[in-house]
């Protein structure tokens, strides 16, 4: 077995219009919609760092300057705080900012899909495997997504995917992968099929936006027909991979919030706010209070 080459970059496609969530997206990036009081891609970024990455490409597009800007230096905003002793929020702004040299932008020019903006990373990853991560997806749990992957990966090289188990009549909405062998923290993968029929899913197991992916991806989606939505699609480069290299599958213990969607957005911020020692049982007690409200209204309606 040839050595299991380290991960050290990841790519986060940020390049999308975020056409769900307008007007809030008119003129600011999806990405930097809120989770509480973090952007929406900085919770993509400190996963990527936490599971051991040491180098982020991010593939943009028009209007994502402040994306760029959120990862850099503010030296009037520091010397404001420090003159006025804020000195939690300093610590903050200096645990997010990442190492000089260590992130990377790159642009997708025009919105083919995910396949073609992952194929735009490919002079910065170079020859070498690498980790994906979608940050629509947001990691909720114990330990990150991208660190279970990467002990996964460093079990068993090849290809990796994350999983998370759906509801059997769901299995339509989502890419359901076929479960094969058994391993120390995941399985092998025998299918992959985009939205099956329920009759025909070969699992209730569907990707949840992490990846770890070898180098040869790229030549693959070099050549990729355009498939669903007239898009290069990622998994279509895939399941062509697949016939050539291996993929794993590791299922996640915690839950990804979809925050693409209205209701994922909405309801990772209320999982995230409970999560909080400083604003948790303030949260509670609101949402707890509006939804006994509802439900009384629903009844008296």
């Amino acid at each position: 077995m040839a050595p299991i080459r380290p991960v050290r970059k990841a790519v986060i496609p940020v390049a999308g219009n975020g056409t769900r969530f307008l007007p809030a997206t008119k003129v600011m990036p999806k990405e930097m919609l809120t989770i509480v009081d973090r952007p929406v891609v900085q919770y993509a970024v400190e996963e990527a760092m936490q599971a051991g990455i040491e180098h982020i490409v991010f593939v943009t597009g028009r209007n994502k300057q402040a994306i760029e800007d959120h990862f850099d230096d503010v030296p009037e905003l520091i010397s404001s705080l420090t003159r006025s002793g804020k000195d939690a929020q300093l610590s903050e702004l200096a645990r997010m900012l990442p190492t000089a040299g260590s992130v990377s932008f790159t642009r997708q020019q025009a919105p083919l899909g995910l396949g073609h903006a992952v194929w735009c990373a490919r002079d910065l990853i170079g020859d070498e495997p690498f980790a994906l991560l979608l940050p629509d997806m947001i990691s909720y749990g114990a330990r990150g997504c991208m660190a279970g992957l990467m002990d996964l990966y460093n079990d068993v090289g090849g290809n990796v995917v994350a999983v998370e188990q759906c509801a059997l009549e769901d299995t339509s909405k989502y890419g359901i992968v076929g479960m094969g062998e058994k391993t120390r923290h995941g399985f092998e993968v025998t299918q992959m099929v985009e939205k099956p029929p329920v009759a025909e899913a070969p699992s209730t197991y569907y990707l949840n936006g992490r990846y770890i992916l070898q180098p040869e991806i790229f030549s693959i989606l070099a050549h990729q027909q355009r498939g669903a939505g007239n898009e290069i699609q990622l998994t279509d480069g895939m399941l062509r991979l697949s016939a050539e290299q291996s993929f794993h599958a590791h299922p996640y213990e915690g839950r990804t919030f979809d925050c693409g969607s209205k209701q994922g957005f909405i309801e990772a911020n209320v999982a995230f706010a409970l999560a909080r020692a400083d604003i948790g049982n303030l949260v509670f007690e609101s949402v707890r209070e509006m939804v006994l409200s509802h439900e009384q209204a629903i009844r008296a309606a």
